[in-house]
Formats: C-alpha cells, structure tokens, sequence
C-alpha cells in the first residue's frame, strides 16, 4: 500500500479524483442483517475536511493519469492509495483515447465560458449516449491574449462541458486548461486559430 503526504497529494490531487460518491453508502450496504452497518466504517478520530468525513476515512476509486484504477482511503490531512488488481493480480486499466472535440466558436461567444443554450443538450447527449468508464475534458485556445488569460479561458470552457456531463451523470476524473500551449494547427490564420479554440473529451473505455 502507497502512503501519500499532504505535499505530495497536492501535486497529483488532479489524477486521482474520486469517480463516485456513492461508494461509501455502497460499503455500508454489505452490511449482514441485523448489523449497524456503523461497525464497518473506517474509524479515526481526525477532525479533518472541514468536518465532511466526520473523523473517518472515506474510501473511495480513483485513476491515475494512465487509466489505472487505484483505492484511495483520505481523512484530509493524509491519504492511502492500492492499486485495484483483477482476480488474478492484474492491474484493472482502461484505455483513453479522444471521443469527442467542440469547437469554441461553435458552442460559446468570443472571451466567454458560458455554453451556448441551444448546445448544451447536445452535449449532454453525448455524455449519456457514450459507454465510456470515465471522461477527461481538456480546454485550449489560440495565441492571443495573454498566456494566463488563455489558460483561464481554456479551463473554465473545459468546465463548463464537465458539469453537464457531471449533470447527467458522467465520471469526471480530471478537468484541464491547456491555454495555447498544445495548438493542432498555425496560430499565423485565421483557420489556423479557429482549429486550435476547441475542447477536447478524452474517454477512458
């Protein structure tokens, strides 16, 4: 088993996000008939998380950054991480691969990361239709503005397409805002920046 310290849990906090809530309430089901189901629990006394653990480590699933699922138990103040293995000792991964692309311009106003009415039912379509395990969306922009400008812009319209599909439902291991740094065609363009204003959805099958 993995130990993590605070310092070092700030650092990949972003690859490993819980990929649902629902796992506690799902350990307590396990309970046998008759049982409290509070014996099961993960006991510690450590006020931490502002009080949302109650004292207790809360377990959880998480993926690293290459699709490998990994059991993740965190109090707030420390957390502890196994990788998740098959039957036969192997490591459970998916594989990621893009599955979907937005055009900026299609679907939000110049300088804005607030998705286009008419749109967002599109999107979110898209979340619901996909069989995907889990989902990564990536902002980008062309090379105006500033770099700090764009990197903001390009994680908030990233955003904005996570929550809809949080919305209905979605994984969302890990939302990023690559600002101008990753372009897929001439910033010297018109076309060219209009192709590099874009999200990416990476789906992890």
């Amino acid at each position: 088993m993995a130990y993590f310290s605070k310092a070092v849990r700030a650092g990949i906090g972003a690859a490993l996000i819980a990929l649902t809530a629902a796992l506690p309430v799902a350990a307590q089901d396990l309970s046998g008939p008759g049982s409290s189901g509070s014996s099961q629990k993960f006991s510690r006394n450590t006020p931490s998380q502002q009080g949302r653990d109650r004292g207790q480590y809360i377990p959880g699933i998480a993926l690293t950054p290459d699709g490998c699922e990994v059991w993740v138990m965190d109090d707030g103040a420390e957390g502890y991480g196994d990788n998740r293995l098959t039957r036969q000792g192997m490591p459970i991964c998916h594989d990621v691969e893009p599955c979907g692309l937005l055009n900026t311009d299609q679907f939000f106003a110049t300088d804005s990361y607030r998705i286009k009415s008419q749109h967002q039912s599109r999107i979110a379509q898209f979340f619901r239709s996909s069989t995907a395990f889990a989902f990564v969306v990536v902002g980008h922009t062309d090379s105006r503005a500033s770099d700090d400008y764009n990197m903001r812009l390009s994680y908030n319209r990233a955003l904005a397409v996570a929550k809809i599909g949080k919305s209905v439902g979605a994984r969302i291991t890990d939302v990023r805002g690559m600002g101008e740094r990753f372009p897929v065609a001439t910033n010297a363009t018109k076309e060219g920046m209009a192709r590099n204003r874009r999200v990416e959805i990476l789906c992890f099958e």
